[in-house]
């Protein structure tokens, strides 16, 4: 009875932490698949209907800080001339209106380096580093938790010469866009220790059962 009981706890503690994982493997930036490698993926941003452009904070592993600004057709909407969305004192899930746009307008967002004084941005010709890629974007599916909805998440690199290349010094999520781009998207993996603490559950799921069988046999 007592083995059967610690067993029971065991298998509920590893699938909560299991659980947690996920959440928390949600709220950080999405994972760039070839870190160390610059994105040869390029992309236009393009507004999908006339009205506001808006965006969520979606994480940061930067030192440096920094800000976002939207360029419509080449010019700062005035929402974003000071820069929004600071990466050391935002949280996750906060939310910007970064302008009004018009359907088919032209969109170029621009990294605000306040650190170093660069600015980066996701049109990789505008770029003043030798046309080095700052950025890397994907479809994003939503994320109730933290109350942003589906959309386009974009992850900008902050270090000149893109640096560790890891796109993940500013990441956001945006709506009211489409993107094309030169290649297929990467869709975000999860964590190894995701799958690991849910095969954990399993298998002690699995050793329940089959001691429940054994003592029916027996009896």
């Amino acid at each position: 009875m007592m083995k059967n009981y610690l067993q029971w706890i065991m298998m509920c503690v590893v699938l909560w932490f299991g659980f947690v994982s996920i959440s928390n493997a949600k709220s950080d930036t999405i994972s760039y698949q070839n870190s160390g490698k610059e994105n040869v993926d390029l992309y236009t941003f393009t507004a999908t209907s006339s009205g506001q452009i808006h965006a969520y904070f979606y994480g940061s592993s930067a030192s440096y800080t920094n800000t976002l600004s939207l360029l419509v057709n080449g010019v700062v909407t005035p929402e974003t001339s000071a820069g929004v969305l600071n990466n050391h004192t935002s949280s996750i899930g906060d939310f910007v209106n970064l302008g009004f746009v018009n359907a088919g307008d032209v969109l170029t967002f621009q990294l605000n380096v306040l650190t170093t004084g660069n600015a980066w941005y996701s049109d990789k010709s505008l770029n003043t580093d030798g046309g080095v890629n700052h950025v890397y974007s994907t479809s994003f599916s939503g994320d109730a938790s933290n109350n942003i909805p589906a959309g386009t998440f974009v992850g900008f690199e902050d270090l000149l010469r893109g640096g560790d290349l890891d796109y993940d010094d500013e990441a956001f999520v945006f709506t009211n866009m489409s993107v094309k781009s030169t290649d297929n998207p990467v869709s975000p993996i999860p964590e190894p220790e995701t799958y690991a603490m849910l095969l954990a559950g399993l298998v002690l799921v699995s050793f329940s059962l089959r001691d429940k069988k054994t003592k029916t046999a027996v009896s």
